[in-house]
C-alpha cells in the first residue's frame, strides 16, 4: 500500500508521527509536505497528494493544515477525489464506509497527535459499504 501525506506549517509534527506510524505498517509513504513551521500556502501540498492518488500511484492520501478546511476544499476540486474533514475515529469511519473518502483532512489545530494516528488506522481499516451508498457517491461528481 502506498500513502500520499502532504500538510502546511501547522502540520510537520503530525506529519512526522503519521509518516512514522505508516512505515512500521510496512507501508509505503510518498510525502509532499513541509518540514517547517515556517509560513507555506497550503494548495502547493494538496495538489501533489490528491494527483498522486487520481493517478493511483496511491493508494490513499492523507492531509494535514490548522483547521482542514483549505486543504479539503482543494482536494475536492479533482473529480475522483472525496477527501473528508475529520476530527474524531468515528467520523473517519463513516467517510469510508458511507463516502468512499480516498483521502483523510486532518485539523491540526483541533486534534492531538494520538488521535490523529488512531484516525489514521481507522480510515486504513474501514472499508466502503457500498450498497445504498454506491449511488450517492455516483452523484459526487459534478461533470
Amino acid at each position: 500500500m502506498t500513502i500520499a501525506i502532504g500538510n502546511d506549517h501547522a502540520g510537520p509534527d503530525y506529519k512526522f508521527e503519521i509518516v512514522k506510524y505508516l512505515e512500521s505498517k510496512g507501508i509505503t509513504v510518498n510525502n509532499y509536505g513541509t518540514d517547517s513551521t515556517d509560513s507555506v500556502d497550503y494548495p502547493d501540498f494538496v495538489h501533489p497528494v490528491a494527483k498522486d492518488v487520481v493517478e493511483k500511484k496511491a493508494d490513499f492520501g492523507i492531509l494535514i493544515c490548522g483547521s482542514a478546511n483549505g486543504v479539503a476544499m482543494t482536494a475536492n476540486k479533482y473529480q475522483d477525489i472525496r477527501a473528508g474533514l475529520c476530527w474524531t475515529k468515528e467520523i473517519v469511519e463513516l467517510i469510508r464506509q458511507h463516502n468512499n473518502a480516498n483521502v483523510l483532512c486532518i485539523p491540526a489545530r483541533f486534534t492531538a497527535i494520538p488521535q490523529a494516528i488512531k484516525m489514521v488506522e481507522t480510515f486504513l481499516n474501514t472499508e466502503f459499504e457500498g450498497g445504498r451508498h454506491q449511488k450517492r457517491v455516483d452523484k459526487i461528481p459534478a461533470c
